[in-house]
C-alpha cells in the first residue's frame, strides 16, 4: 500500500491512494459480466488481450504443433464412474460358458446380460447397448487393453485427466491448449460441460496447476434450458459494450501506475484478467450455447436431453474453434442392478453421440477433431460382493476400453486384448500414460518435448513414461 501522504501523478493524496489501491474502485466498476468466477483461472503474467498500447501477444494465440497433427481438436466424452468394458465393447463369450462359477481370484462369474454383434466393414463387435454409436465402429479405434494404477474414482478420475497421482498437476486439456493455442480468441481454449455438480475429483480434473491459469478448463452446466442461465451474467444490465471497454482500459492504465511503485497484486491482477476475458465471451459466447439457432432436424437427431445439448454444444464449439471440450457423462458406477442401470446410461449417450459423430462427418470436421469416449476403469467379470440379487461388477483397475475416432485415427481397428474373461488387459497393455502420449501424438506433439518448466524442473503430462500407440494411428 503506497505511504498516505505520498502524492502521485499529480492528484490529490486520497485520490492517488484510492486509484493505486484500486479495490474499492472494481467494486464498483461493475464489470457486469458475472466472469469474476474466472478469476481463478486466469495467471497475471499472462495476459489474455494486450494492455492498451503494449502490443502484447495473447498467450492463447495459435501456436504450431512440433509436427502436422491430424487433429486440430479434442472432444472428450468421459464416462465418468466406470463402465463395465464387458458388457459394451469387450465381448466375452467365456463368461457365458462359467456363469455362476467360482473363479480363480474367488468371484463368481457373471455373464453379460448383452448381446454383440459385428458392426460395420471392420467387423468390430458392438454390444446392443451401443445399437447407434455402433454405427461408426469403421471410424474408430477401440483400445481394449487399458489399465490404471488404482481403482479409487476420485484418484483414478483426475489420473486419467492429469496422469498424476499424488501432486497436482495440469490436466489433459490445459497442455493441448498450452501447446497449440487457441484458434477463437473469444472464448476459452479449454471448456468442459456438465450437466450437474462437480465431478469426482472436482476441479483437479480441469486444472491448469503451475501451468499460467488462462490454460485451466473453464466448466459450464449445460442443464439449464436458457443460455443465459448456462452462463450467468454474462452480460451487463447497465453498460454497452463500449462503455464497458473504456473502463477496462482505464483499469489497465491504473495497473501500470500501480506496477511503477509496487509490486503487482496477483489476487487483484488475476481479477483484471477476468473481465477482459468476460468482456470478449460476452457475444461469442451466447451465441456458441445456443442450441435454438441450429435447425429443428439437427436438435432432434441429438435428442432434447442434458446429453444431447452436451454434444450438440460440444460441436457448436469446436466449430468456432476451441481447441479442448471435455463432455461429462457421469452415473456410470453399476455395483448392482447392472442390467438396468448401465442400460438406462447407455441409452442416455448412445442417441446424441451417433449424431454427434455422424454431424462431424457430415461437416467434414471429424477429420481434424479427435472424439474419444471412456471412463477412468473397467469392471470384473465377477458378480460384485454385496450380495444383491440384481447384481452389478466390482472396480477393476487391471482392465477396461476406451475408443477414440476421427483426427489421426485409423479407424475399424482393434487394439490389445483382455484374457478369456475380460479380467485383465493381457496383449499389448495400454496404460494411462500411453494413452496421453498417443493423444498429443494425433495433435502433432513428441511428448517428451512438450513440456513446462517449474520448480527447477521441466514437468510434461506424461512425466517419466508413455509410448506412443502408433498401431491406431493413421
Amino acid at each position: 500500500m503506497p505511504e498516505k501522504n505520498r502524492p502521485c501523478c499529480g492528484h490529490s493524496t486520497e485520490l492517488a491512494d484510492y486509484f493505486l489501491t484500486r479495490r474499492q474502485f472494481l467494486t464498483r466498476i461493475g464489470c457486469g459480466i458475472g466472469a469474476l468466477s474466472l478469476a481463478t483461472l486466469l495467471d497475471p503474467a499472462h495476459r489474455l488481450a494486450a494492455a492498451p498500447g503494449t502490443g502484447t501477444t495473447s498467450p492463447l494465440a495459435p501456436k504450431p504443433p512440433h509436427f502436422p497433427g491430424r487433429a486440430r481438436a479434442v472432444i472428450h466424452i468421459f464416462a465418468q464412474g466406470a463402465p463395465s468394458h464387458v458388457d459394451t465393447w469387450d465381448p466375452k463369450p467365456a463368461l457365458a460358458r462359467l456363469d455362476g462359477r467360482k473363479l480363480p481370484d474367488g468371484g463368481v462369474a457373471f455373464a453379460s446380460p448383452f448381446s454383440f454383434r459385428p458392426r460395420g466393414q471392420s467387423g468390430i463387435e458392438v454390444s446392443e447397448l451401443f445399437e447407434r454409436t455402433g454405427a461408426f465402429v469403421d471410424d474408430m479405434a477401440v483400445i481394449r487393453s487399458m489399465h490404471t494404477d488404482i481403482p479409487a474414482h476420485d484418484v483414478a478420475t483426475v489420473f486419467m485427466n492429469t496422469g498424476s497421482l499424488r501432486i497436482a498437476r495440469p490436466s489433459l486439456g490445459s497442455w493441448v491448449v498450452y501447446g497449440l493455442g487457441t484458434e477463437n480468441e473469444n472464448l476459452p481454449g479449454f471448456i468442459a460441460l456438465r450437466t450437474g455438480g462437480l465431478p469426482a475429483g472436482g476441479a483437479a480434473n480441469y486444472q491448469s496447476a503451475f501451468l499460467p491459469g488462462i490454460y485451466q478448463g473453464t466448466t459450464v452446466n449445460v442443464r439449464a434450458r436458457s443460455v443465459y442461465q448456462m452462463l450467468q451474467n454474462i452480460r451487463s444490465p447497465y453498460l454497452d459494450a463500449r462503455e464497458q471497454r473504456r473502463q477496462l482500459e482505464l483499469v489497465h492504465q491504473l495497473n501500470e501506475i500501480h506496477a511503477e511503485t509496487l509490486h503487482r497484486e496477483q489476487a487483484l491482477e488475476t481479477r483484471l484478467e477476468a473481465c477482459e476475458v468476460a468482456f470478449r465471451m460476452q457475444a461469442e459466447a451466447t451465441d456458441a450455447f445456443d442450441i435454438h439457432k441450429e435447425p429443428e432436424p439437427v436438435r432432434q437427431a441429438y435428442g432434447d436431453t442434458p446429453q444431447g445439448h452436451q454434444l450438440l454444444i460440444a460441436r457448436r464449439l469446436v466449430e468456432r474453434g476451441v481447441r479442448f471440450v471435455q463432455v461429462w457423462h457421469d452415473g456410470w458406477d453399476h455395483h448392482q442392478d447392472l442390467q438396468e442401470r448401465i442400460t438406462a446410461k447407455a441409452r442416455e449417450i448412445d442417441t446424441p453421440l451417433a449424431a454427434l459423430l455422424g454431424d462431424l462427418k457430415q461437416r467434414g470436421l471429424l477429420d481434424s477433431t479427435l472424439v474419444i469416449w471412456g471412463g477412468e476403469f473397467g469392471r470384473k467379470p465377477s458378480r460384485d460382493r454385496n450380495g444383491s440379487d440384481t447384481p452389478g461388477r466390482d472396480h477393476n483397475a487391471s482392465a477396461f476400453t476406451i475408443w477414440m475416432a476421427g483426427g489421426g485415427i485409423r479407424g475399424g481397428t482393434i487394439h490389445g486384448a483382455t484374457d478369456e474373461i475380460g479380467a485383465r488387459a493381457v496383449q499389448d497393455k495400454v496404460h494411462v500414460h500411453d494413452l496421453h502420449a498417443t493423444i498429443l501424438h494425433a495433435l502433432g506433439f513428441d511428448h517428451t518435448r512438450l513440456t513446462y518448466r517449474f520448480n527447477g524442473r521441466d514437468f510434461r503430462l506424461t512425466d517419466v513414461a508413455g509410448n506412443v500407440i502408433h498401431d491406431i494411428l493413421a
